[in-house]
């Protein structure tokens, strides 16, 4: 069933170096491995100590200090760090104008402990062909450096790397992996159709794939970030499409008669979810991608779409109305063993599973608004999070601390994250942009 997309040579010229340069951009500068930092893990870094335990129940900010950096890059590249850092709700940053030493003198504990600060990040950028920055971190009270680094890059990657950097400070103070370099793909209305689209976490490098359809739905990414599935309509067909960044080109794996839209990955890439009305009405199915076998997992007299696979990939989250409306079902990813998580809201859809399988947040109808909300995949512990306007299409970070979902709350349809609790909910695209379907990157 595979086809390769085909375009008329001139475009598909186009298309490659298109794909090339975004590949280029998104993945080769953002490696599993800690990026733009000299000496494999990068530097000095003190024995672990955690300072923040996020999984504690009753959290206490960390107050830190971070220094304006030096050079002509410094503040845009300090600024950057802090805005992540802010974001986390786990840190109280410090104005600078309270601070008692300049970033030129060496650290002493002696000027921070009267501002109750705990943490100082100080920095220095020497600019020529490339960026070189050099980052260290302090803990007041030992009076020690408890992390070095050298990072360098180009100057137009200065906001990957300053990402980078708050991954490490981040690191070092909590002992967890940051998010910070992690990208959002989404669905952008365009002239003539829609487009699929890639940024960074914070909405900034909005990079434009050049892959359209008439209509297309939420992109999902696989396990490892190298590749994306869609639904696509086109020339009044609708298909599925494998996004592959390794080999640079896109190729439909599965139409039908119908309507066809994607779920998720399963865990080991080779196999998807997607729903089609290949049958009838809407069913869920899954497909090996090496040898195209479909094998169907519902079968009922509803409608049953939006399969989202467990991190485990035991299980299935779906949308199914068999109960008069649609709401929020869990089976086993053989298809047994269903149940319903979901009893209040006329209409429950979108659910996404959190990294470590025990949320789902979706999307769901109260009066004649959507709102996002979070439950245990027993059912238990429904939490609605958002309030203002329509939201929809909800998915976690690769931690599981944050969400970014869609919402028209300021007039247009955009991109919006928020902690995992509700707080801190703030747009991130574009006023003039109109973008919905937002799904998360899981590295």
């Amino acid at each position: 069933m595979k086809e390769k997309f085909k375009v008329h040579p001139p475009r598909r010229t186009k298309f490659r170096v298109l794909i090339f340069i975004v590949c280029f951009s998104l993945f080769a500068l953002n490696p599993p491995s800690p990026p733009f930092s000299k000496g494999g893990m990068g530097g000095f870094v003190a024995e672990a100590k955690v300072y923040i335990d996020i999984t504690s129940p009753v959290l206490k900010k960390l107050p830190v200090a971070i220094e304006e950096f030096s050079g002509p890059s410094g503040k845009e590249i300090s600024d950057i760090v802090r805005n992540d850092l802010e974001f986390t709700g786990l840190f109280l940053y410090i104005d600078r104008a309270a601070y008692l030493e300049t970033p030129s003198q060496p650290f002493n504990p002696k000027n921070w402990t009267p501002l109750g600060v705990e943490a100082v990040v100080k920095g220095s950028v020497r600019e020529g062909k490339d960026l070189s920055v050099t980052v260290s971190l302090y803990d007041v009270f030992e009076g020690k450096e408890i992390l070095r680094k050298d990072y360098r890059s180009g100057r137009e990657f200065i906001r990957p790397l300053s990402h980078a950097i708050a991954n490490d400070i981040y690191h070092a103070l909590t002992g967890e992996t940051g998010i910070f370099r992690s990208r959002i793909a989404f669905v952008a209305e365009e002239k003539g159709g829609m487009g699929i689209c890639i940024m960074d976490w914070d909405g900034q490098r909005i990079t434009r794939m050049g892959l359209k359809g008439n209509i297309m739905l939420s992109p999902h990414w696989s396990e490892d970030g190298n590749e994306l599935i869609y639904a696509a309509e086109r020339n009044r067909q609708w298909g599925i499409y494998l996004l592959d960044f390794r080999s640079m080109s896109e190729k439909k794996i599965f139409s039908s008669k119908g309507t066809t839209m994607a779920g998720d990955f399963m865990p080991g890439g080779n196999d998807i979810t997607f729903s089609s009305s290949k049958d009838g009405t809407l069913d869920i199915y899954t497909m090996d991608l090496k040898d195209n076998q479909v094998k169907k997992l519902t079968s009922s007299y509803g409608i049953e779409v939006s399969p989202a696979v467990s991190p485990d990939g035991k299980y299935i989250a779906f949308v199914s109305d068999r109960g008069g409306s649609p709401q929020i079902y869990v089976m086993r990813r053989d298809g047994s063993e269903v149940r319903r998580i979901t009893f209040e809201g006329t209409y429950n859809t979108s659910p996404c599973w959190s990294p470590k399988g025990d949320r789902i947040v979706f999307a769901g109808r109260r009066g004649t608004i959507n709102q996002i909300f979070t439950v245990r995949p027993d059912g238990s512990e429904l939490t609605q999070l958002t309030t203002t306007k329509n939201n929809e299409a909800p998915s976690f970070s690769p931690d599981g601390r944050y969400i970014t979902f869609s919402s028209d709350r300021d007039g247009s349809r955009g991109v919006y994250i928020m902690r995992a609790d509700g707080e801190s909910q703030m747009r991130i695209t574009p006023r003039n942009l109109r973008a919905s379907g937002p799904r998360w990157s899981p590295n």
